[in-house]
């Protein structure tokens, strides 16, 4: 088998659409993940059961469901509620609803790992719970956490030809569309397989730098 440069030039108008794809996915369902984890990992800490269990039922639903089910039920059964988004919008969030259930631990771990002497220091100085939070514990767990949640930026990014099953037009699902239309899979499936390394290990990379700096 010969490697065919000119079914690769052909590819590329596919694979920059995907590409762009991808990393809307990737970037946006990252700062849902975030955002919404936090919120899960402050409520888990709510003062009333009735805060903490429905959040606790809530997110273990999620987190122990698969990703592909929640893409379908999000993507084909909410429109039957007069809820529809387009596939891409389902797809973000989908994936930052399903990784902030796994962030939401990460935080969760940061702040227990927060000395009970910062706590017990914001209540001697009558320090309000919002400037508790704010000021003294987030800033502290999460600094204690963003390699762990870095991870999950990078796992995001490997789960995203998930969406083709809606319809998202992501790296992967574009590769195949070109093979099909083609008949030469193995151009564009290798190129997208060195796209994913070339995102994915510099980003590793970066994440172990930074995890050893903020340990220092």
């Amino acid at each position: 088998m010969n490697w065919d440069w000119s079914a690769v030039a052909d590819f590329m108008p596919r694979f920059w659409d995907g590409v762009l794809v991808t990393l809307q996915a990737t970037v946006i369902g990252s700062l849902i993940s975030f955002s919404l984890g936090l919120v899960w990992a402050i409520a888990f800490r709510a003062p009333t059961r009735f805060v903490r269990w429905p959040v606790t039922v809530v997110t273990e639903f999620i987190r122990n469901t698969p990703l592909l089910v929640q893409l379908f039920f999000l993507f084909f059964v909410l429109p039957e509620w007069g809820v529809q988004f387009s596939a891409l919008t389902t797809g973000i969030i989908a994936i930052g609803l399903h990784y902030s259930t796994y962030t939401a631990q990460v935080y969760r771990a940061g702040i227990d790992a927060v000395p009970v002497g910062q706590w017990e220091a914001a209540t001697a100085l009558s320090l309000p719970a919002r400037r508790t939070w704010t000021a003294v514990i987030l800033p502290q767990a999460i600094r204690r956490v963003v390699p762990a949640l870095g991870n999950y930026v990078v796992s995001m990014l490997k789960d995203t030809p998930l969406l083709a099953g809606i319809g998202v037009l992501e790296m992967l699902q574009q590769s195949r569309l070109e093979g099909a239309a083609t008949f030469q899979y193995t151009e564009p499936l290798t190129v997208v397989g060195i796209a994913f390394i070339l995102i994915a290990y510099p980003a590793s990379l970066l994440l172990r730098a930074l995890e050893r700096r903020l340990v220092r």
